[in-house]
């Protein structure tokens, strides 16, 4: 499943996290946070930096969302 930069911005809103929140919890630098997040569409990054990133917005309880015919997205897990 690709992510996209709108499913990581949209995670981390579920959170409450700052993007500086996500570089700490993820070990990704927070410039590359920033960079990731401001270009549209999918991550332009290499897989050991996405992975990082989708693990930690994982461990913080959300879930993503694949093509279901109405577009990605993410959500909470239940708790």
């Amino acid at each position: 499943m690709s992510i996209s930069s709108e499913q990581i911005r949209a995670a981390r809103a579920l959170l409450r996290w700052e993007q500086k929140d996500l570089a700490t919890a993820s070990k990704v630098s927070l410039p590359s946070v920033k960079r990731l997040e401001s270009q549209p569409g999918q991550l332009a990054a290499q897989p050991r930096t996405i992975d990082a990133l989708v693990a930690a917005l994982e461990e913080g309880g959300v879930v993503f969302v694949a093509e279901n015919g109405e577009g990605p997205g993410v959500r909470l897990k239940k708790r």
